[in-house]
């Protein structure tokens, strides 16, 4: 009866080892941070940035100089042309308002655009390595509360010599 039930334990031992899953982890913010194309990208949106920001620089310094002029001179204008003046302030500052909103989602359009290249090459190296590997799953290390790193693999480096990054 011993020997029918030490059978049992090591077959089903055996059943367990043969059916090992192996788990990965990988580090998808260094590897980002590496690839050239990220740094490309950023370069590109904090251009981006500065054009949008000198183009609203320029036009508060327009409605600026506008007030200014107009404060100097409301107490001698006629009524109709104080009532023109401010209404092209009203206008001027409108714009300005319309055109910051419009920067900020052409912005954020083009981060979106950008990172999502960046985004897809990684991902598709990650899947080539959990393929090649014969990986269950591969978790990104920022993305659960904890994964154990005597359980999982970390394959950080392979994804990043896939990528070609050192």
């Amino acid at each position: 009866m011993k020997k029918i039930i030490l059978c049992a334990i090591c077959a089903i031992c055996g059943l367990f080892t043969a059916n090992a899953q192996k788990f990965g982890h990988v580090n998808m913010q260094e590897i980002m941070q590496a690839m050239p194309e990220y740094t490309t990208a950023m370069n590109e949106l904090k251009k981006l940035e500065e054009q949008y920001t000198a183009d609203l620089k320029q036009m508060q310094d327009e409605i600026q100089r506008k007030a200014e002029a107009y404060d100097k001179e409301q107490a001698t204008l006629p009524e109709n042309i104080k009532q023109r003046r401010q209404q092209e302030l009203q206008d001027a500052y409108q714009k300005y308002q319309e055109s910051l909103q419009d920067n900020q989602q052409s912005l954020q359009k083009a981060e979106q655009e950008k990172m999502a290249a960046v985004q897809t090459k990684l991902l598709d190296a990650v899947k080539v390595i959990g393929q090649e590997g014969g990986y269950v799953y591969i978790m990104t290390m920022n993305s659960l509360p904890y994964i154990s790193t005597t359980l999982s693999t970390d394959v950080t480096a392979q994804v990043k010599a896939k990528l070609g990054i050192k």
